[in-house]
């Protein structure tokens, strides 16, 4: 399995109405599936936007009709699915990446860093355990929003005896538009730096702060260069196939992960 098609979906997110959101990405999937593509990404927080409210919209994992209705179209639709929304996990509140596959099975990333220019630090949990899964032959680093900021978090730290860790790294954002800038330029730095594709889906429109939202989803190679570049802000569905020869070839050919600095990260 040397390839794996990625489906980018940019979208204009109802503000704290799980059901109207569900309802808006289930019409803008269409008939999309497995035989289309092995991975539907969708925005941060793609049952609210990014709300604050957390003690309101949040919901333990097993009651929520957001992780019911990922999985659903998970199952339904014979691929993977993912995004992230606002859950109350022993006590506390998090903003968490669902993993969502076609047997049904979830796995979950929870923010680690939390953007206080919002008041996110206070308003929710922060993660403290990475995670990479994999899915036909790829690992990817399951990352949101502002985690793109730190580049330590997010480096390759290989195990013994391996070269790498992840071969993709997948951002879901809530990203504004005047920092896009920003967005696109780090998208691109965490690619040339860690020699893997990167995944970025970010939301489109205005929130109920009036703030608004320039898409800016890119799927980027490993050398920097943007497979997947749609600089509007607008809704889209764009679909991109990840090649595991041409990362290893490069890879190969380019090997600056010989000369990498071995660091621990402590969390």
């Amino acid at each position: 399995m040397s390839e794996l098609r990625t489906t980018l979906v940019q979208a204009d997110l109802r503000w704290e109405d799980p059901d109207a959101n569900c309802r808006l990405l289930d019409e803008q999937l269409g008939d999309l599936d497995g035989d289309d593509t092995d991975l539907i990404v969708l925005p941060e927080m793609f049952a609210t936007g990014f709300t604050m409210n957390s003690r309101a919209m949040a919901e333990p994992m097993e009651r929520s009709s957001s992780v019911a209705w990922l999985r659903e179209q998970a199952v339904k639709r014979r691929c993977v699915l993912t995004g992230s929304i606002a859950v109350i996990a022993e006590g506390e509140y998090y903003n968490r990446l669902i993993w969502a596959t076609p047997d049904g099975e979830l796995t979950h990333y929870d923010k680690r860093h939390l953007f206080r220019m919002a008041g996110e630090h206070e308003r929710y949990g922060m993660g403290n355990e990475r995670v990479v899964v994999e899915l036909k032959g790829f690992r990817i680093l399951l990352t949101v929003c502002y985690d793109l900021r730190f580049p330590v978090w997010l480096r390759q730290q290989p195990s013994s005896g391996e070269h790498f860790e992840y071969d993709a790294l997948l951002c879901i954002a809530n990203w504004p538009a005047p920092r896009r800038r920003p967005w696109r330029t780090l998208l691109q730095a965490r690619a040339v730096e860690n020699l893997c594709y990167v995944i970025g889906v970010n939301r489109v429109g205005e929130d109920a702060k009036k703030l608004a939202y320039a898409g800016d989803s890119m799927l980027v190679d490993f050398k920097g260069d943007p497979l997947i570049d749609e600089p509007r802000d607008t809704p889209f569905i764009r679909t991109g196939t990840l090649d595991r020869e041409a990362l290893s070839d490069f890879r190969d050919k380019f090997p600056a992960w010989m000369d990498a600095d071995r660091f621990t990260l402590e969390v």
